[in-house]
């Protein structure tokens, strides 16, 4: 991958057909930083990779690329997604995944690396913290516990702290080399970094530190000082909640106290992991206004929580053979053939008028008076040329709106570049069709570091 042309960027009022000064699409771009993919995935001291982005362009996808590339290239790889999508077990070519992380077959193991994939199992986390925070008796009525059940299967924010949980467990074992990070779609795919502000804000807040209170005073004690100095709170809460709802809850957090503290100490943990170096973000993106307004809305808060960007990663990104045929030429040749064959050939469906004396005999198909077939009377060579040139225009026609389409992605690429200078960018050139095997994600790797 080369580093564009310098030059002015096209801008919004740049023409619909060609970017500035008549250059191809492509050549507009100011002075773009490269991102180089293979120097942050051989480098030893890089162990975590999260790719983040907006939903549906390409992000797992890249994920597993980069996973996959680097154990080809001698590194032990990890690949840990929190999309619910299946496409990444189906392009390994693993039946599922689950919370395990599970070894990868087919790749090329020449230099020594391996590659794991496993996705988030969200309540199987959280049931793996309890049982090894707690001693058996309690790890059992918190499992048993209707509101721990809930709680664990859905509840607000959960699954991006059970994702900072998971990241750190993988990281604590020290088993692989790098894990690469598959975040959930959409602007909820920063939702986990604000997963231990979030937790310490639900577990300090004053509901909980309410139903904590008897569980501190303990016994008899406890339940009078419930039972009369809360009295009216909890008979509020009950109306509100249900009475064995509320129960529920005091048990939870009666049996979960311990626990808590350990909650918060682990995501702040693993928070400072993440802005620690060997830490590497890349922002994923289409080259599409949407899709890039997201990937600024990530590069900026990613500076926000000084986290390591390593650079923006640009999918399904178009180009062309012909690029110095411009809109503008391209579209009058085909309207100039066009023109061309129906001045030739006026008649209905491209094919001239039989001349007088010739009509067909609708009976035998032999034209009359001279028993040559029907149609025989224009040259063969004459209607092959005609067909050539509607073949011809109509290509002519879909090159113009594949260079509308380029000069589209050229003016959001520019407008983002614009915005961040900073960014380092690697485009990864359109596939022909979806990725679904090892072959696919091989041939996104080597577009991703394509010279």
């Amino acid at each position: 991958m080369t580093p564009r042309t310098q030059g002015a960027p096209s801008g919004a009022e740049a023409s619909e057909g060609a970017p500035a000064g008549g250059e191809p699409p492509g050549a507009a771009l100011a002075s773009a930083r490269v991102l180089e993919v293979d120097p942050l995935l051989d480098d030893p001291q890089t162990r975590i990779v999260v790719c983040c982005g907006s939903g549906g362009v390409g992000k797992t996808t890249t994920a597993a690329a980069l996973g996959l590339r680097a154990a080809e290239r001698g590194r032990r790889v990890v690949v840990l997604t929190i999309d619910p999508a299946r496409r990444l077990a189906q392009s390994m070519g693993i039946d599922s995944l689950d919370n395990t992380p599970r070894r990868v077959k087919g790749i090329d193991e020449a230099a020594g690396g391996e590659l794991h994939a496993m996705m988030l199992d969200m309540k199987r986390t959280f049931d793996e913290i309890v049982e090894a925070h707690a001693d058996p008796e309690r790890a059992r009525a918190i499992l048993e516990n209707p509101f721990y059940q809930s709680l664990s299967a859905g509840f607000a924010g959960t699954q991006e702290y059970m994702a900072m949980e998971k990241l750190g467990q993988l990281r604590a074992r020290d088993e692989w080399d790098l894990i690469v990070v598959d975040t959930p779609p959409s602007r909820s795919a920063l939702d986990f970094l604000d997963a231990p502000k979030r937790l310490g804000s639900f577990l300090d807040g004053k509901l909980i530190r309410l139903l904590m209170a008897p569980a501190k005073v303990g016994g008899r004690a406890g339940m009078k000082f419930l039972n009369v100095g809360m009295s009216m709170m909890t008979g509020a809460l009950g109306k509100l909640l249900g009475g064995q709802l509320l129960r529920d809850v005091q048990t939870f957090v009666a049996a979960m106290d311990t626990m808590f503290g350990g909650f918060r100490t682990r995501a702040d943990a693993t928070y400072r992991l993440l802005q620690a170096p060997g830490t590497a973000f890349l922002v994923v993106a289409a080259p599409e206004r949407d899709a890039l307004r997201e990937a600024a809305y990530f590069v900026e808060r990613l500076a926000a929580e000084r986290m390591p960007l390593a650079g923006l990663v640009l999918n399904r990104v178009h180009g062309s053979g012909a690029a110095h045929l411009s809109v503008e030429r391209a579209a009058a040749a085909a309207e100039a053939l066009d023109d061309e064959t129906y001045s030739q050939n006026p008649g209905q469906n491209g094919i001239a008028d039989q001349p007088e004396g010739k009509a067909e005999d609708r009976t035998s198909g032999v034209t009359s008076g001279s028993g040559s077939p029907s149609g025989s009377s224009r040259p063969h060579g004459a209607r092959d040329q005609q067909a050539v040139d509607r073949l011809t225009s109509g290509l002519l026609r879909l090159h113009a709106e594949r260079m509308r389409l380029l000069a589209r992605e050229q003016r959001t690429r520019d407008r983002f570049q614009a915005l961040h200078p900073e960014v380092p960018v690697a485009e990864v050139a359109a596939l022909p069709g979806d990725v679904h095997d090892l072959t696919g994600l091989r041939a996104i790797g080597d577009r991703l570091t394509a010279e």
